[in-house]
């Protein structure tokens, strides 16, 4: 259970309402925790996604790229991308339409452009007329440590398109209302005139008596004692590597190497430590993973020195302590997400393992590779930052200001921020939501939710397209067809558009007396009758009628058209049925999240077969779309499964045997010679010779079974 706050106000946000949040806080205040702890404890369905291989990894989830199926590079005008070119299996996309929540980690690294990429991706298989598709967004991070990647070119491109490149200049963004919780309460360090230091670094009003006294901690010329365990920070790869290439090389003995194992798919930009450890006796290292045993023997950032090296075990001595720790090697796993096959439910796959010693060389460790970590001692070199917030990130990683050593003086020019970011990060300060807002929000969501359960307007816009397509290719559409819609509109208008519009009425009435929709009695008994009286409609006007439905036309293209509006509609109707089934006893937010997020899986149907003529005599027709508009549905089906037939047969199309609208004809006149033969449209002289004898027999056989006299 929390006991902080502001995480509390933050778990119930994402529980209980609809609202992007922002959460962020200073360096050591538990934001990698909480989402430990929400991957642990899921509220809702999620997906946890980050802007790196390694942040992905470290938060077990999977990169924005590889999850959105994005191009590296500035992503703009993606909403024009071919798409051919966003190809996604079904189970992706079934995943994305099951969502309630996506978390991002690390969203300060995240671009503007990449999140309105996000936005484009999510609508096209969500809702798309409303932001990142109507999911929730709780993106995690802080703004003063890490900046998002730009090149130079890459600034010029997006300055046309983003006051910033930081996800906050998002435009999809900026189309919704998100809060933004900072969390205040810092961890990592106890000494609070050391927090007033940082704080004052972090928001670059450095005074001169925090800075003398940093300054105070600069010690020319240092040299640790190996016992302590210092490790020193700096701000260039080829730095940090020098300086522990040095330190290894001064050791006597022989060097040992460790290649990692992988398994799977484990790509390369993921690792999450060197593929080859090589180390000695003697040499200071760094865990860079926690201990999953129940004795915790050693944390990710913890510093210790090599004591010996056997059978493949390598021990390590941390300052302070006794006992050696013999360090095992672990697994790292590269996940995906998937759907369990019997309950629907969003599990994470192993796609590949990474098993490697959990050390790397610490004799020095650049600033942007500390993130994240807490160091008792360290030797910290940010003369030459060169990016925003690298000196807060370097200075925050020590527990102490007496564990800290600068190997040069602090001056004004070191610390580089982003005056943009102070703004946005000043504006959250001073606009922290309350319990108040909470409540609001929380009501806000449960009315959104309610109304939306009653809406039926994308029922009237999606069989508006179907008689769209129906009116413009009426030649090609049989008139059975038409009229089952027209109908179908028709019931739909009078019993359901036009009772749910005075049921919303009766919403906005009872919903005054008690806002929170669970809580109000009175509503909840007429949202249990409404939602028993418009799931029974939903599925005898629609769900009973649509499987029936023969949408096999001769026009091909007509027929993909027609079939992909029809299935888009059966969809929505299968969506709504389920989440009116989910409020037979009234609203529970629980209950219609999961019912709403497992009806939007698309599931497999069985691929159909074609039978023989002979196997279907007395076969109740499946593809039939009306029984009321074909006088002799039975006849119906053993006609056009014989015209497939033939036409496999002949490798040619169904219609050359004879036309759709032959067919319907030919069920309703009966012919059972050549001369009332000749009288159905489409059948000629050349056909009858073909395959009249066919026919007749098979309508004559039918009549004879049926008793039919002619």
């Amino acid at each position: 259970m929390q006991t902080n706050p502001q995480l509390e106000l933050v778990t119930s946000y994402v529980q209980y309402t609809g609202q992007h949040i922002f959460l962020t806080g200073k360096a050591g205040t538990g934001k990698t925790t909480f989402l430990h702890n929400l991957r642990e404890h899921p509220l809702k369905r999620m997906v946890v996604v980050a802007p790196t291989g390694v942040a992905a990894i470290n938060a077990r989830g999977v990169t924005i790229h590889s999850f959105f199926q994005l191009p590296f590079g500035p992503l703009i005008g993606l909403d024009r991308m071919k798409t051919d070119q966003m190809r996604f299996n079904k189970e992706k996309v079934n995943i994305i339409r099951s969502l309630d929540l996506l978390v991002i980690d690390e969203i300060s690294m995240v671009r503007a452009d990449l999140l309105d990429a996000i936005d484009a991706v999510l609508r096209r298989f969500r809702a798309h007329n409303k932001p990142f598709g109507g999911l929730q967004l709780l993106m995690i991070g802080d703004l003063q440590q890490l900046s998002p990647v730009v090149k130079e070119d890459e600034r010029e491109l997006l300055r046309d398109y983003y006051e910033t490149p930081y996800f906050f200049s998002s435009r999809a963004l900026r189309e919704t209302s998100f809060v933004s919780i900072e969390l205040t309460q810092v961890f990592r360090q106890q000494d609070n005139h050391f927090i007033s230091i940082l704080n004052q670094v972090r928001e670059n009003r450095l005074d001169k008596p925090s800075l003398e006294l940093l300054n105070q901690r600069y010690i020319p010329d240092f040299q640790p004692d190996e016992k302590e365990g210092y490790v020193t920070l700096c701000t260039h790869n080829a730095q940090a590597k020098r300086i522990n290439d040095n330190q290894l090389q001064s050791l006597a003995g022989e060097e040992h190497r460790f290649k990692a194992q992988i398994e799977g798919s484990f790509p390369e930009y993921s690792y999450p430590t060197e593929f080859e450890l090589v180390v000695k006796k003697s040499a200071q290292v760094m865990f860079v993973k926690n201990d999953t045993s129940p004795e915790k023997l050693f944390y990710n950032g913890k510093i210790g020195k090599i004591t010996r090296i056997e059978n493949e075990t390598v021990f390590v001595l941390c300052p302070g302590e006794e006992n050696e720790i013999a360090v095992p090697r672990m697994v790292w796993e590269n996940v995906k997400y998937s759907l369990k096959a019997d309950t629907d439910e969003i599990v994470e796959e192993t796609e590949g393992t990474f098993t490697q010693y959990p050390l790397r060389l610490a004799w020095a460790i650049t600033i942007h590779k500390s993130q994240g970590l807490t160091f008792e001692r360290a030797i910290i070199d940010a003369q030459s930052s060169f990016a925003h917030g690298q000196v807060y990130v370097a200075l925050s990683r020590c527990k102490t200001l007496e564990g800290m050593v600068l190997s040069r003086p602090i001056n004004a020019r070191s610390i580089i921020n982003d005056h943009t970011v102070k703004g946005f990060t000043e504006q959250i300060e001073q606009n922290q939501p309350d319990e108040t807002q909470l409540s609001s929000a929380r009501v806000a969501y449960q009315h959104e939710l309610l109304m939306e359960l009653f809406r039926f307007a994308q029922f009237r816009n999606r069989i508006l397209y179907i008689e769209k397509i129906i009116n413009e290719n009426a030649g090609s559409i049989p008139t059975p067809v038409r009229n089952v819609f027209n109908r179908m509109f028709s019931l739909l208008h009078a019993e359901v558009w036009e009772v749910a519009d005075k049921f919303q009425t009766q919403i906005k009435q009872l919903l005054p007396q008690q806002p929170n929709v669970e809580q109000n009695d009175a509503l909840q008994i007429r949202i249990g009758k409404a939602a028993g009286y418009f799931s029974e409609k939903i599925k005898t006007i629609i769900l009973d009628v649509l499987p029936k439905a023969d949408l096999d036309i001769d026009n091909k293209t007509v027929k993909k058209q027609l079939k992909d509006a029809v299935k888009r509609f059966e969809n929505d109707a299968q969506i709504k049925y389920e989440s009116l089934k989910a409020c037979l006893n009234g609203f529970c937010l629980k209950d219609l999240l999961q019912a709403k997020a497992t009806a939007a899986i698309e599931k497999a149907k069985p691929k159909e077969t074609v039978k023989k003529e002979t196997d279907n005599k007395e076969t109740a027709p499946t593809v039939v779309l009306d029984n009321e508009n074909i006088s002799h549905p039975v006849l119906f089906n053993q006609l056009r499964l014989w015209r497939m037939a033939r036409a496999t047969e002949l490798t040619v199309p169904a219609y050359v045997i004879f036309s759709q609208k032959a067919l319907y004809e030919l069920v309703h006149f009966l012919p059972t010679d050549k001369k009332s033969l000749l009288k159905i449209n489409g059948i000629g002289e050349k056909k009858i010779t073909q395959f009249g004898q066919e026919i007749i027999e098979i309508i004559q056989e039918y009549c004879e079974e049926k008793g039919i006299k002619l």
